[in-house]
């Protein structure tokens, strides 16, 4: 008897899976947190160059600054980052609307060399604020966010590598471990490069969890349930979006802020002794006694004891050896004309579909509509698109893909003939093309498994 075929007998989504899932389950919104905090740590206020004039000092308090200069429907920007040459006593703060345009129009504007005042109407601290992360220094701020993404990347290799050596279960607690602490040492950083390397470290326990929380519930989950199953973790990551609003707006300190989403990882300490091992992984490292163990336990757990003398084997065949096994390698997705055909539809679709997820996601403060408003609203859209990808699994997987990917992709481009100033139409075809996206990227991970299964079937055939 196979694996697939206990898992039936002793029940695919029993208590036991479902208790597995609510572990599994958790962390997703700490992972929420971790992706898409830099909305709010990294968002840049509006601001105005402070005067380096010491024979008027200006308020200590930036409410003395007019910041719709540069923010409001009329605002220009590029005051931000310059002063007026031809009034040096005059900080451009206290000048008014009229004024500061005719001046930034007659006068040869120079560098800001008083530094910045930030408003803190909507944030009181970022990580642009604090290390002055605009004008000339504004590249910085994204290219934290590229090397945080860089993260994602190495962790994915990384520890998926490590995952088939030492077990799903070991890298989730590790990487759950590092997230916290590094999460709790970025919120102590003392200047931006070392902040840069904490997120980096961070971005690749995104990986470690989030990939191996995948694999691990769907090992232990019966072939019938395991789609429903991948999507259910989804639905937390969703809720996780969805709260992070709420904390942010409560939370206008980027440190705070930081601290609050990266201590509570610590409360997962007891997956140690919660947390099971893969019976799959067992049996491929040939620990069957452990496993047989695990199979008990969880028939025991759903009402369906096995027999004592039952035997098992993972592979399609009785034939097929453990020993005699191929290792499987990344050179096995381009084998096989058939493979490197799906592999490369599937990258590409990968590639797609995170550039626009994570391009919306990131950059909700380019809609010019309330941040907190805005984050809210694409959360509540994450949880039908993730119920209407429920009812398209049991369906052709490649037309629900093909028709997402044409809705999604119209929307984005019916975007472009939105006119300015309608930024509510903008935010709703936003949250349109944002709800196909958010579907697109559960069915590429439920298209990918699939495809490695059919290499492993054919490997072992």
């Amino acid at each position: 008897m196979n694996f697939d075929k206990i898992l039936s007998h002793i029940g695919g989504f029993g208590k036991f899976q479902k208790i597995l899932y609510v572990w599994i389950c958790l962390p997703q919104i700490l992972l929420a947190f971790h992706m898409l905090i830099s909305v709010f740590t990294g968002a840049v206020p509006p601001h105005l160059c402070r005067s380096n004039n010491t024979t008027r000092p200006l308020a200590a308090s930036s409410d003395a600054f007019n910041f719709s200069l540069v923010s409001g429907p009329d605002g220009d920007p590029d005051l931000s980052c310059s002063a007026p040459g031809g009034v040096p006593s005059t900080p451009l703060a206290q000048l008014n609307h009229s004024t500061a345009l005719a001046l930034s129009d007659d006068h040869v504007t120079g560098v800001c060399q008083g530094g910045w005042e930030f408003s803190k109407e909507t944030f009181h601290s970022t990580v642009a604020t604090e290390w002055d992360l605009v004008c000339d220094n504004a590249n910085l701020n994204n290219i934290g966010s590229s090397i945080y993404m860089f993260g994602l990347l190495v962790g994915a290799v990384l520890f998926g590598s490590l995952a088939d050596k030492y077990g799903r279960r070991n890298i989730i607690l590790v990487g759950l471990t590092l997230q916290s602490t590094f999460g709790v040492g970025a919120a102590f950083a003392p200047n931006f490069y070392i902040y840069v390397f904490l997120r980096f470290v961070v971005g690749t326990t995104i990986s470690a969890v989030i990939m191996n929380a995948f694999v691990l519930g769907t090992e232990w989950t019966g072939s019938k349930h395991r789609m429903l199953a991948g999507i259910i973790t989804d639905y937390f990551f969703g809720f996780g979006y969805i709260t992070l609003a709420g904390l942010a707006y409560l939370i206008r300190d980027w440190r705070k802020l930081q601290l609050a989403i990266s201590a509570p990882g610590f409360l997962f300490i007891f997956y140690i002794w919660v947390l099971p091992k893969s019976a799959r992984w067992l049996m491929a490292n040939q620990r069957n006694e452990e496993a047989m163990d695990l199979i008990r336990k969880a028939a025991l757990m759903n009402g369906k004891p096995l027999q004592e003398d039952i035997e098992i084997c993972q592979g399609y065949k009785d034939m097929v050896k453990m020993e005699e096994r191929k290792k499987d390698t990344v050179i096995d997705l381009v084998r096989t004309p058939k493979m490197r055909r799906n592999s490369c539809i599937m990258f590409y679709l990968w590639f797609v579909n995170v550039l626009v997820y994570y391009g919306l996601s990131l950059n909700i403060s380019d809609f010019g509509m309330n941040i907190y408003l805005t984050q809210l609203i694409f959360g509540l859209v994450e949880m039908p698109a993730r119920t209407i990808t429920l009812f398209t699994l049991n369906r052709s997987r490649r037309i629900s893909q093909l028709a997402f990917l044409a809705v999604g992709g119209l929307a984005c481009l019916l975007t472009i003939f939105i006119p300015d100033g309608m930024d509510h139409s903008i935010e709703n075809s936003a949250g349109c093309q944002y709800v196909f996206k958010t579907s697109i990227h559960i069915l590429s991970y439920m298209m990918s498994y699939s495809i490695l299964l059919a290499m492993k079937r054919l490997q072992l055939t």
